[in-house]
């Protein structure tokens, strides 16, 4: 089964409860600073969890008839997954399940390497060497080797060492012939009707060259409908020179990533001039950035500035650049270069309404993602189910403390739980959850990794657990798997105690989370709230519920808000 696939796996798994802990002190989007606390309109649809089961604790296979039944349930997926069911028969125990699956993932180890599948070979090997498999030895290869393997050939990344015959690798005399290695991205969507006048419907962005025979690399949201299975129109999509503003050149998408908005484009024609991927690492704050694009249309657009800040949360899982050099929209997609003409980050974004704040994607989440975009079709990330922060002692950052795992999910179903702490995977220091994320990135599902981490009785353990596909709302998804009790804290931040037996809606606050929306709303532990009308955003951006409660902090007096928190955060994983 390809890693890749065109449509998000849908998840569907039993509750089970477990109380967490959080700190939410930034949760997610920008757009999100002025929504926290609102006092919306009380016309909110209803979309409650409350006809949840009582939820179950971990499953225990020393129970007989438990242990037959998961046994049977392994057997019946060995040969659709493997790799799944190899994890699952390790939960179970089972000496002779285990060896069935490894021998299972072993031929499709060999048949992926007699068809040159380096990305399939990788992914196998990486889960028969965390799953402890024996015969590992003979497969003559190593990690490096297959990691090696899977980078070859990759456009933009070959060029990081050496030069392809036939590219042009001279200094330019001035920063303005970088342009001759940038394109206008052109998505025809056809006549849009309004009010009864058609106008041409259309998406312009940027692009540029990371390979003289044709790859492109462009933001994921300027190519969107091209790729968008529910998009009802037809989109087509070309390119267009930099040097020869009037020819529209078809262009085809390689591979995708929704999540770090990026996307791998190719076309037919010969690079004039193809860009080196720097290192964002060498950027610094106040370091002078160039950014060229075709803002609103207007090709060979070459603006300068600063990087005005580093590390701002701005996508799920990592840190963007904030830049002041002046974009607008048409500049998505197009090269953030540094004064030597390396590529240091990708264009993605701006605030119109804020003049001058504008931010770009770090080209090490590029360089990573390069391999998964040039094998093809979406880029799916990784997912435990669970959710947590950096665990510091003082100034020193000791791992990731984990605060919630959903019903189900891949880490509470390894054994995983709030209080514990994350300090490696596959033996690689984790001190951060940003270190974390970013091992996690170079991963894609249907994967083994090995977690080491500290128990909530400071024990050492070392735990395997399986890597799913990450949900494209993770908020989403912990609020239909799990209790409202439980759900509500990595959501908002509070954890809840049901007070009645005849009403779903009354509840008192058992935990308040320092920082997170919860708090900062005003809410107290112990507080009597009743939950009212809950409601997904349209576009499943964000989730509103009604609260009303008796705050300790206002004299227990009655009032009623709205609050609303982000499906997606840096804290999921």
């Amino acid at each position: 089964m390809s890693v890749f696939s065109h449509k998000t796996a849908k998840y569907a798994k039993p509750p089970v409860k477990k109380y967490i802990n959080m700190n939410g002190k930034k949760m997610g989007k920008n757009k999100f600073a002025g929504f926290c606390l609102c006092v919306l309109p009380f016309i909110l649809g209803c979309a409650s969890n409350g006809n949840k089961i009582a939820s179950a604790e971990k499953i225990d296979y020393s129970l007989e008839d438990v242990r037959n039944a998961e046994i049977e349930r392994v057997m019946q997926i060995a040969d659709e997954k493997p790799v799944h069911a190899l994890w699952r028969a390790s939960l179970v125990d089972d000496a002779d399940l285990i060896d069935l699956c490894f021998e299972k993932i072993r031929k499709l180890y060999e048949n992926a390497k007699d068809e040159k599948d380096y990305f399939t070979c990788l992914r196998l090997f990486q889960s028969l060497k965390a799953a402890g498999y024996p015969k590992i030895a003979e497969l003559n290869v190593e990690l490096a080797q297959l990691e090696e393997s899977c980078r070859s050939g990759v456009p933009g990344l070959e060029n990081e060492m050496h030069s392809s015959e036939g590219i042009k690798r001279d200094f330019p005399e001035n920063v303005s012939q970088y342009i001759e290695g940038t394109v206008t991205v052109w998505v025809d969507q056809g006549i849009k009707v309004e009010r009864g006048v058609g106008f041409a419907d259309r998406v312009i962005g940027s692009g540029f060259f990371i390979s003289k025979d044709g790859y492109i690399v462009t933001n994921h949201h300027v190519i969107k409908n091209v790729v968008d299975t529910k998009f009802e129109g037809v989109a087509r999509l070309y390119v267009r020179l930099a040097d020869d503003p009037d020819t529209r050149i078809p262009a085809k998408v390689i591979g995708y990533d929704e999540l770090f908005d990026l996307a791998l484009l190719k076309i037919e024609v010969d690079a004039p001039y193809v860009f080196s991927l720097g290192s964002s690492s060498q950027l610094s704050v106040g370091d002078r950035i160039y950014a060229i694009g075709s803002p609103i249309g207007l090709d060979r657009t070459l603006t300068s500035g600063i990087v005005s800040a580093k590390n701002r949360k701005l996508f799920s899982t990592g840190s963007v650049f904030q830049i002041d050099a002046a974009v607008n929209g048409g500049n998505s997609g197009g090269p953030c270069i540094d004064v030597n003409g390396n590529v240091q980050a990708i264009v993605f974004a701006g605030m119109p309404q804020y003049q001058g704040l504008n931010f770009a994607i770090p080209v090490e989440y590029l360089k990573t993602d390069l391999p998964m975009l040039f094998h093809g079709g979406k880029r799916e990330h990784v997912w435990l189910g669970g959710f947590g922060h950096t665990l510091r002692q003082g100034n020193v950052s000791k791992g990731v403390e984990i605060q919630y795992v959903m019903s189900s999910g891949a880490a509470q179903r390894s054994g995983l739980s709030s209080g514990c702490v994350i300090t490696a995977v596959n033996g690689k220091e984790v001190n951060s959850l940003e270190d974390f994320q970013t091992v996690l990135r170079q991963f894609v599902p249907e994967t083994l990794i090995l977690l080491d981490y500290i128990d909530a009785s400071e024990n050492e353990k070392t735990v395997l657990v399986y890597l799913d596909v990450r949900p494209e709302k993770p908020g989403k998804t912990v609020y239909e798997h799990d209790l409202r009790e439980t759900s509500f804290i990595p959501l908002f931040g509070m954890g809840l105690r049901a007070v009645s037996t005849t009403s779903s809606r009354k509840y008192a606050i058992s935990t308040i989370i320092k920082g997170g929306i919860a708090d900062e709303s005003g809410f107290s532990e112990n507080d009597p709230v009743d939950i009212g009308k809950v409601k997904f955003s349209e576009d499943d951006s964000y989730l509103a519920v009604e609260i009303y409660a008796r705050k300790r902090k206002k004299g227990y007096l009655d009032v009623g808000v709205s609050i609303a928190t982000p499906l997606d955060s840096p804290y999921y994983f």
